[in-house]
């Protein structure tokens, strides 16, 4: 009799070894899986949700809101029997399909906290709002300086670098406003204020001195950089409707000129 090894598929094990494991592919997995492979790691990522294609998988991203049902609100006995994922301010006629609904997966809170999800490659990267401000020295000195819970085992300043590299890659518009409560990052050029926009801000600095009108830091291509070109992103074109998939986000003609309206 031959030895047993000889019936054993020899390849398996060779296809089935991975350094790393990442289970979920939304923002901290989708990231891990990337810094992993970029160091050479082979690297296995497991979703439990659908794999989202880009523009196929976009079906409301060019419709009007005269084009859904109910004009893109969710309907009563919707929002009722789907009380958490209805309070995310992404959760319409447009971007449902994207949301794991509460009947689908209950919540148990014994505190407010919306632990909404999105079953999907990419899980609710799909979703988030963009929004990307760093934490400052204040925030990471919080427990040691007022006593409370465990002191943070890092800084700002460990992490600072690391906010960069991450700016870097995302692209990141925004001001350098130079407040130590809110640092400075890796910033693309800002979005131009409008009119009340400008009014109100010289109003507050006027009136409310040490009081600051800051720009939200969002994850807006408004001057793509190199890398961004690399990765085959384009120009955001200002359209608001980034939860229901952008189909203007690959590049594959010449850039337009980025719209001025919001």
């Amino acid at each position: 009799m031959p030895p047993d090894s000889l019936y054993v598929n020899t390849k398996g094990k060779m296809q089935n070894t991975f350094d790393a494991i990442v289970i979920g592919s939304g923002i901290s997995g989708g990231w891990a899986a990337k810094e992993l492979c970029e160091q050479g790691l082979r690297t296995l990522v497991l979703e439990r949700g659908r794999n989202v294609v880009h523009l196929k998988d976009y079906p409301t991203a060019t419709l009007g809101p005269w084009e859904f049902p109910h004009r893109l609100e969710m309907p009563l006995q919707v929002t009722r029997e789907n009380p958490v994922v209805s309070r995310c301010y992404a959760f319409s006629e447009a971007t449902q399909h994207f949301f794991v609904k509460d009947t689908e997966h209950p919540y148990v809170q014994e505190k407010p906290f919306d632990w909404i999800r999105g079953y999907q490659v990419g899980g609710k990267s799909l979703l988030w709002a963009r929004q990307t401000q760093r934490w400052s020295r204040y925030d990471f000195e919080g427990p040691a300086r007022d006593g409370f819970a465990v002191d943070w085992p890092i800084r700002y300043e460990d992490l600072a670098p690391w906010y960069s590299h991450v700016e870097k890659f995302a692209g990141i518009s925004g001001n350098a406003d130079g407040l130590d409560t809110l640092p400075d990052g890796e910033f693309l050029p800002p979005w131009e204020m409008n009119c009340v926009e400008m009014d109100i801000s010289q109003r507050i600095n006027t009136g409310f001195p040490g009081r600051f009108v800051v720009q939200g830091r969002c994850a807006h291509l408004t001057q793509p950089r190199e890398i961004h070109l690399e990765q085959n992103r384009n120009q955001c074109q200002a359209r608001d409707k980034c939860e229901r998939g952008c189909p203007l986000a690959v590049i594959s003609a010449p850039i337009p000129p980025p719209c001025r309206g919001r």
